[in-house]
């Protein structure tokens, strides 16, 4: 895991399915609309812009936390399956929950990178390894929202 803060910011990358983990933590409850993700099939990538709440960082004294956009770009890229997502739903945002890796269990090389969302919503991208890289850009902003889970 290359780890980096940069200018305050998180800059990390992925190799593996531990690494992934670290990412998957830092973009949890992340907020993503739908055309904010594609397929860059001439560079075997696929990519989102997010606004990611900064677990990383305490409150503010005033009770305030941060958001921040970044870039999440998946690297190898061989296909993309969508469950729950409907393209079209241009206004539509969706909750990240996680990130997980899954092996294949054909024999192929590669493994699946999926990406969970709340409503039972998922992305399954197909990849020749696990290379993820995850950037904050722009400058965060406070929020009051803190996203919480109820323990079920």
């Amino acid at each position: 895991m290359a780890t980096e803060v940069k200018d305050g910011g998180l800059k990390l990358r992925a190799e593996d399915a531990e690494d992934l983990k670290v990412i998957s933590s830092g973009l949890q409850d992340a907020l993503v609309a739908v055309p904010d993700m594609t397929l860059l099939a001439d560079q075997r990538r696929f990519a989102l812009v997010l606004n990611r709440f900064c677990w990383e960082k305490p409150a503010n004294a005033d009770g305030s936390y941060q958001r921040s956009h970044c870039i999440l770009a998946v690297d190898g890229v061989a296909s993309v399956g969508m469950q729950g997502i409907d393209r079209k739903q241009t206004e539509r945002v969706l909750n990240l929950l996680a990130i997980e890796t899954v092996p294949r269990t054909d024999g192929a090389p590669g493994a699946y990178v999926v990406l969970v969302f709340a409503g039972q919503a998922a992305i399954r991208l197909e990849v020749d390894r696990v290379l993820c890289h995850l950037e904050d850009v722009g400058e965060p902003w406070p929020t009051r929202w803190k996203p919480a889970h109820s323990v079920e």
